[in-house]
C-alpha cells in the first residue's frame, strides 16, 4: 500500500516541479518581451515527465553530516537539468527578440491551470486517504 502511495505522490511530485520550471522560464520569455535578440524557450513538459519518472533510480543522492547521533538521517537527491528548447517565431521582429506575447500568455495561463490541478488532485486524493484511515 504505501509503495503505490509513494509513486502517485512521486508521480505529482515530478510534474509540479517540472511545471514549475515551466512556469518560471514562461515568465522570463515574458519579462523579456522587449529585450533585443532574447531567444524565447521553453520545455517540453511531457517528454520531461517522462524523463524525470525514468530516470528516478539514476538520481545521484548525497548522505548529509550529522554532528550528532540524534539528528535524522538523511539524503539530498540532485536532480539532472530539463532540456530548455528555444522558440520557433511564428512572424520574426526586427530587433531579433522571438517572444510572441499571445503565445507565451497562453502558455503561461495553461502551465498555471495544469499546476493548480495537480494540487487539487492531489489534495483530494490525500483527504480520502486521511478520510479512510480515520474511519478504519
Amino acid at each position: 500500500m504505501l509503495d503505490k502511495l509513494d509513486t502517485f505522490v512521486n508521480f505529482h511530485q515530478q510534474a509540479l516541479n517540472i511545471r514549475e520550471k515551466r512556469q518560471n522560464i514562461l515568465a522570463t520569455n515574458i519579462a523579456n518581451s522587449d529585450t533585443p535578440n532574447y531567444q524565447a524557450r521553453d520545455i517540453d513538459f511531457n517528454a520531461e515527465l517522462t524523463k524525470a519518472l525514468n530516470n528516478q533510480s539514476h538520481i545521484n543522492h548525497f548522505n548529509l553530516n550529522t554532528t550528532s547521533n540524534n539528528h535524522i538521517r538523511g539524503a539530498v537527491s540532485i536532480k539532472p537539468n530539463q532540456n530548455v528548447l528555444y522558440r520557433i517565431p511564428y512572424q520574426a521582429s526586427a530587433d531579433g527578440n522571438t517572444v510572441e506575447m499571445d503565445q507565451e500568455r497562453t502558455a503561461f495561463i495553461d502551465n498555471s491551470i495544469h499546476y493548480q490541478s495537480n494540487l487539487t488532485f492531489l489534495g483530494e486524493q490525500f483527504k480520502n486517504i486521511m478520510s479512510v484511515l480515520q474511519k478504519g
